[in-house]
């Protein structure tokens, strides 16, 4: 199926799984259009106006750090923020998590466009500890620390050692930058304020189309010579574009709501664990919630898993996951989970119906294989 047939088959289910709630654009827009009217919106130009500024300073004033600039793609916010870092530290190197969004998803723009070198730190199944730091040899420049690390089921470090590793890289002086695509997401497993969480790193990014549920956008953090560089940088690399204004609406006008809502979607994924353990054909990564996402693995393939998806959704009109991944295990597949605001009104009825449905599907695959 191509990805407009796969669009169309989930909109035509009359339930579905993962995430927020999908607006259509009319729906969207006219939200947009009402919340601009009664906040008396106008335009920037090049990402100055009243609307982008005032919005930058909030996220700031929220995480702890002097200033902070919308940039319209995390793909170039975060690779320019640690190139200007490693300028700053006499150091080329910048240390990532093997799964980190720049190596897994970024086609090497931070080697092609010669940004900086990466290494490798930690294990590619949990995240990395200071000890992992403290055994590399060589002078790290900056380190990405994503929170939580999305491609390992939402993991966080423990606040202990993330407080390792922020004095480790103050001490040695190592620029210390937050991936936090999903930083809103890890609020609730550390029962900390996001000033807390922030302080610490010197550069942080945000994203506002995850969890936030807008349009696009993201967000650099920092000090004010960092947020100045990188606004230079922006410009230089075709990323001032000459209206910020819808990505920001679409973000600023539902984002104090989507902070509120994160510790209901946190005990939700709790609760889904609990239910989960009724279904021993599912297993869970990671053991026990941290954020609100999780991996499910299914015992059959990918393609299996893809097919097994389209018959229901054609069959009982429920959209089960987005996209089937292999695993390093043969006959086994994983999707993921963002427990958003349609998992968090499901009753529990009705999501077990539709686990009943999945297990018997792929309990039905398993035995046509053998």
């Amino acid at each position: 199926m191509t990805n407009a047939e796969i669009a169309a088959l989930r909109l035509s289910c009359h339930t579905v799984l993962p995430g927020h709630k999908l607006l259509q654009p009319a729906e969207q827009f006219a939200a947009m259009a009402q919340w601009c009217d009664a906040n008396q919106v106008t335009h920037d130009t090049y990402g100055e106006g009243e609307l982008v500024q005032n919005f930058e300073k909030k996220i700031a004033t929220l995480l702890g750090k002097d200033a902070a600039l919308f940039c319209i793609t995390g793909t170039m916010t975060q690779v320019t923020a640690l190139r200007l870092a490693c300028a700053e530290r006499g150091s080329n190197l910048v240390g990532l998590h093997a799964t980190s969004h720049i190596l897994v998803h970024e086609n090497s723009n931070h080697q092609v466009l010669q940004h900086f070198n990466s290494c490798q730190l930690g294990n590619a199944h949990r995240p990395w500890t200071v000890d992992d730091l403290k055994a590399f040899p060589e002078k790290i420049g900056a380190l990405q620390y994503e929170l939580p690390m999305r491609e390992i089921g939402g993991q966080l470090p423990t606040w202990e050692q993330l407080d390792a590793i922020k004095a480790y890289c103050k001490q040695e002086n190592i620029h210390l930058h937050m991936d936090g695509a999903r930083l809103w997401e890890a609020q609730s497993f550390y029962g900390r304020s996001l000033h807390e969480i922030a302080d610490g790193f010197d550069t942080v990014y945000v994203s506002f189309y995850k969890g936030i549920g807008g349009l696009g956008g993201a967000m650099l953090l920092g000090t004010e010579k960092m947020i100045a560089k990188a606004g230079l940088w922006m410009r230089r690399q075709g990323g001032n574009v000459f209206r910020r204004t819808p990505y920001v609406v679409a973000a600023a006008m539902q984002f104090d709501q989507r902070i509120a809502d994160m510790p209901a979607l946190f005990q939700r994924t709790q609760s889904l664990y609990q239910l989960l353990g009724d279904y021993p054909q599912l297993r869970v990564n990671p053991a026990q919630p941290q954020a609100n996402m999780l991996h499910l693995y299914l015992p059959v393939t990918k393609e299996q898993a893809t097919e097994i998806r389209n018959d229901i959704a054609k069959k009982h009109g429920i959209w089960l996951f987005g996209n089937a991944v292999h695993t390093a295990l043969p006959d086994q597949s994983m999707f993921e989970w963002y427990v958003g605001d349609q998992l968090l009104q499901l009753p529990d009825e009705q999501l077990r119906h539709a686990l009943d449905v999945l297990v018997a599907a792929l309990d039905a695959t398993k035995e046509k294989s053998q």
